[in-house]
């Protein structure tokens, strides 16, 4: 077998001779062990993409109900009252905007529209 030497944080030191400590296991055994799981998890998932990998990883849950929904509402959630699809995503998720972000979205139109002065740009000196 061959020695090594390999530079690790301090933090990293202690997390495994605490992990050798409860296993009652040398820090290199845990290292073995973790380099073998490791090359275990590569060869498992072959030369896949990360897409393919994660590709229907989400297809067995029920705790969101339709996917398809859920993604779109996630999507939904991130829309802002400078959006140009706010009104529609609107419309369709209300309990997702209150009173704050049509107020905002009241504030970009009137910018757009040229009701609020262009600030000055400051003196120089």
């Amino acid at each position: 077998m061959t020695r090594i030497l390999a530079d690790l944080p301090d933090e990293d030191i202690k997390w495994l001779d605490q992990l050798a400590a409860e296993q009652g296991k040398s820090r290199a055994q845990i290292l073995r062990e973790a380099v073998a799981e490791y090359k275990s998890e590569l060869r498992s998932s072959g030369n896949k993409d990360w897409l393919e990998i994660g590709f229907g990883a989400w297809k067995d849950r029920t705790d969101i109900g339709d996917s398809v929904e859920w993604q779109r509402r996630e999507r939904a959630s991130w829309t802002r009252p400078w959006d140009d699809d706010y009104e529609e995503v609107k419309a369709e998720y209300p309990d997702l905007f209150d009173e704050e972000d049509d107020r905002q979205r009241q504030i970009h139109l009137d910018m757009l529209a040229g009701k609020y002065p262009k600030p000055k740009k400051p003196h120089s000196r």
